[in-house]
């Protein structure tokens, strides 16, 4: 039975008990009932069902659409609310990330007046509104650190995590290379679940897997910094990649072991001299046409 029948036989007081629990179940059941009561403080002359019904539906409907005009202002401010709500934990969560491209470097500082310089193609991300709570930055490339004194500062890599006990250290993390030299301080490296304490000079090289030895380091800052790549005992497609990387060319070998380790340097701001120095140790000649550089050798 729907609602306008069985309104009508309470009406009429002719509801069974089956209906009179359904009539119990409506929604405005209890409007109706004060209606009723208010209802019967008159008289009427001649009692008319379907216009008393009529009456008692048409005073339910406007109660309706009044509680509605009431909810709106209340149902905007809750949008509003909640638009204020998602954009400041938007903003909030959102990181800061600085990227450079092919032959770009660039300095930034952090919140905390840490400085961090960033090689070529290279990217890190932190959260400024979070930094009080978590010195914490992400890294992908290379980057010098120079860190203020203060709570746990670290950063994150695909290859692992640096934690910083003292100031200045720089990481490189590059396909296949992971590479961590301390300058100053104490610096601890996590790599597959494992951690190592550097100290100044020490380093922590991980190629294609390997961990590498090397000998200590007795610069002050890493070679990078004055526009110079210094490369020692490394493999010749290390060179190659990071040459590309800083003169925004493609390089193909042709005659030339790519794995064959490598000792020397060559400097950001001059190509001609730059491929000299990376094809004469080889006894390789280089060509040059735009953007791309063969290396030969017979």
């Amino acid at each position: 039975m729907n609602r306008e029948e069985l309104i009508s036989k309470w009406l009429d007081n002719d509801l069974s008990n089956q209906e009179l629990e359904a009539f119990k179940q409506l929604d405005d059941y209890d409007e109706l009932i004060k209606l009723n009561h208010s209802l019967k403080a008159f008289k009427a002359d001649e009692y008319n069902t379907s216009k008393e019904l009529e009456g008692v539906l048409t005073t339910v409907k406007n109660k309706k659409q009044s509680s509605r005009q009431w909810l709106k202002p209340f149902m905007r401010i809750a949008a509003i609310l909640a638009v204020c709500f998602g954009l400041y934990y938007y903003t909030t969560t959102l990181d800061t990330t600085i990227s450079t491209e092919f032959a770009q470097k660039t300095t930034i500082e952090l919140p905390d007046y840490s400085s961090v310089s960033l090689n070529a193609k290279s990217l890190l991300a932190f959260n400024k509104n979070k930094w009080k709570q978590d010195r914490e930055v992400k890294l992908q490339g290379e980057a010098f650190f120079k860190v203020a004194k203060g709570s746990s500062f670290k950063v994150k890599t695909a290859s692992g995590i640096v934690t910083v006990y003292g100031t200045q250290f720089n990481i490189k993390q590059r396909n296949n290379y992971f590479e961590v030299i301390c300058y100053e301080g104490l610096v601890g490296v996590s790599y597959n679940s494992q951690e190592s304490k550097l100290k100044a000079g020490d380093s922590f090289l991980i190629l294609d897997g390997k961990l590498i030895a090397k000998e200590k380091e007795n610069r002050i800052m890493p070679s990078w910094l004055n526009n110079v790549s210094s490369f020692k005992s490394l493999p010749y497609k290390t060179i190659i990649t990071e040459f590309e990387r800083q003169y925004n060319v493609e390089v193909t070998l042709i005659g030339i072991d790519s794995t064959q380790l490598f000792t020397g340097s060559f400097a950001h701001d001059n190509i001609e001299l730059a491929l000299k120095s990376i094809s004469l140790p080889l006894n390789a000649t280089y060509s040059k046409t735009n953007r791309t550089i063969i290396l030969k050798r017979e």
